[in-house]
């Protein structure tokens, strides 16, 4: 048996009953929608289609992120009754997240010298996060102990490749993540533009594509391109979608036959709330273990 905490945050994006099953831990981020503060409890306390219809109607959203206190809180019950903790963050490069969890792990370690805390920067997202944490616990079930997951985690993490792509710009331009002109030509001619996160962790408009149909296509080849083996992969590989479960199924079909090892296998989730109240509804994602991403 493990001595360990193996924890995430909620932006993980995996099913709440998944977590338990795997027994990793969360932390929750929170969200406002028109101004009402909620947890990001995994869709327990508004369910992911009212969230995304609210969304759809013009709510405003907003996010915050789990502070040192918070962290504090959730990490002192593990400390007292002796176990270590590994806590892998969401991505800096979109989140203060981790050095929160810096912070409180600076705070704590004085307070219990004997215990070990670790904290990783993901540098992913979403459901690319959760195959991280899944990959994790996998090797944390085999027997490996903290310090050397810690480190295969360092090593690996660059290998979860983290492709996006939205039909609906409004909430992307909202945030920033790209122009108001690109917004305004995407809706217009159609292009729904092909993301992944970088090797910052930092998500990158990569190519324009015109038509949900080709973007689908696209992302499906890209796949082919660089995961491990190509077209003989048959490692972990999830779709995480924003209330367009229908272009999710289109992409999994797809990934299935170009890769046929994985008919069957590979898992769709929801993006969550924190996630999703930046992207808005109408964006799929898909994640696999490839080459490493080093721009």
């Amino acid at each position: 048996m493990y001595n360990y905490v193996l924890c995430c945050g909620s932006t993980a994006d995996l099913s709440a009953a998944r977590l338990k099953e795997r027994d990793i831990e969360y932390i929750p981020f929170h969200f406002f929608l028109d101004g009402k503060e909620y947890t990001d409890d995994l869709g327990q306390t508004i369910s992911y289609p009212d969230f995304y219809a609210a969304m759809a109607r013009g709510a405003m959203t907003r996010t915050s992120q789990t502070n040192a206190d918070e962290f504090e809180r959730y990490f002192t019950p593990w400390l007292e009754s002796g176990k270590d903790i590994v806590y892998v963050a969401l991505s800096s490069g979109i989140s203060g997240s981790y050095n929160s969890a810096l912070l409180a792990q600076k705070t704590l370690q004085e307070k219990f010298p004997s215990r070990k805390i670790f904290i990783v920067d993901s540098l992913g997202a979403s459901s690319g996060y959760g195959l991280l944490m899944e990959e994790l616990a996998d090797r944390r079930d085999a027997g490996m102990d903290a310090a050397v997951l810690v480190d295969w985690a360092e090593k690996n993490k660059l290998r979860v490749n983290h492709w996006f792509f939205s039909t609906d710009l409004t909430f992307y331009v909202r945030g920033g993540r790209i122009s108001k002109a690109m917004g305004w030509f995407g809706t217009i001619f159609r292009i729904c533009p092909l993301l992944n996160m970088n090797n910052l962790g930092r998500l990158i408009p990569r190519r324009k594509i015109r038509t949900k149909e080709k973007v689908i296509r696209e992302i499906a080849m890209t796949m082919t391109e660089h995961a491990d083996n190509g077209t003989a992969y048959d490692g972990r590989c999830y779709i995480s979608h924003a209330a367009c479960l229908s272009d999710a199924i289109a992409v999994k079909e797809l990934v299935e036959s170009y890769c046929p090892a994985l008919k069957g296998k590979v898992e769709i989730y929801d993006v969550g709330t924190t996630i999703g109240a930046h992207t808005g509804p109408g964006t799929v994602a898909l994640f696999f273990l490839g080459k490493v991403r080093n721009d």
